[in-house]
């Protein structure tokens, strides 16, 4: 795997986890929790769909699937795909900085056990 193709994966896995991160945010927007309080209507939809840090969280969504995309042009998946796990230490780093996401001792644990998978699968 080339540096350019580990460049490629590193973004991807980034952009993943904040879009994860900005939808949640987007999510728990008062005007999204409001109409989410009243039940599936359409206005419902148009609430989250339209709000702007859903639409920011989707947007990196695409974002990420273009360079993944890229990314599979240039190399098997069954050696890209693991390093999408790296997305897991991310997510919930972020998810603890930027929301306050508890960090208990299982789920650090759990999460560097996925980790040491990807670089398990990272080195074959």
């Amino acid at each position: 795997m080339t540096r350019s193709v580990f460049g490629l994966i590193l973004v991807n896995v980034l952009l993943t986890s904040l879009a994860q991160v900005i939808l949640k945010a987007g999510m728990s927007a008062d005007a999204v929790q409001a109409s989410l309080s009243q039940g599936a209507r359409w206005s419902t939809a148009w609430v989250v769909g339209s709000h702007p840090l859903v639409i920011a969280g989707l947007a990196m969504y695409f974002a990420s699937a273009v360079i993944w995309l890229l990314v599979l042009a240039r190399v098997e998946v069954s050696l890209a795909y693991p390093f999408v796990g790296l997305g897991f230490v991310v997510t919930m780093l972020l998810g603890w900085w930027l929301h306050g996401d508890a960090l208990s001792l299982a789920r650090v644990g759990g999460t560097l056990l996925i980790a040491a998978g990807v670089a398990v699968l990272a080195r074959s």
